[in-house]
């Protein structure tokens, strides 16, 4: 059973690779020397799964909607397996984030793919986030500061 912060860690690349970019998945895996190898043990399936939120942001749960997902599973020739989910329909990308999710579960070229990609994808998806909360806080009126006149 792998350790708690192994289990994270995988978490954590994987939902990078989820929200990379398909040109930046197929740049890293393009570079690998020696190529990959796999062979899939799931091909790329298009489904839906169910989005919930909270009332308030920490309240009832609640059904939102249902939104598309693309999913797939590989199996290295080491025998190594990776799974991935993506958000859409874009069966390439969820077949290319299921193979970096395997490489990045080796030795031989987990160390690199994490200082490479996924230092560089968390780094541009943060600088995002950051970006968009920028420009929702741009936006914000405090009503408790206005001035009602007459």
């Amino acid at each position: 059973m792998p350790a708690a912060f192994e289990i994270q860690e995988r978490q954590a690349w994987m939902g990078v690779l989820a929200r990379a970019d398909r040109t930046a998945l197929e740049r890293a895996v393009d570079v690998l020397d020696p190529p990959a190898t796999w062979t899939r043990l799931r091909a790329p399936e298009i489904g839906m799964v169910m989005v919930r939120g909270r009332a308030g942001g920490d309240g009832a749960q609640f059904n939102l909607g249902e939104m598309t997902v693309t999913r797939c599973a590989v199996r290295l020739a080491c025998g190594t397996v990776g799974h991935a989910y993506v958000a859409g329909r874009d069966q390439r990308k969820a077949e290319l984030a299921a193979v970096l999710d395997a490489l990045l579960q080796t030795d031989a070229h987990g160390p690199a793919l994490q200082a490479g990609l996924i230092a560089a994808e968390s780094a541009r998806q943060q600088a995002m986030r950051e970006d968009a909360l920028r420009r929702a806080a741009a936006t914000k009126v405090d009503f408790f500061s206005m001035v009602r006149m007459g």
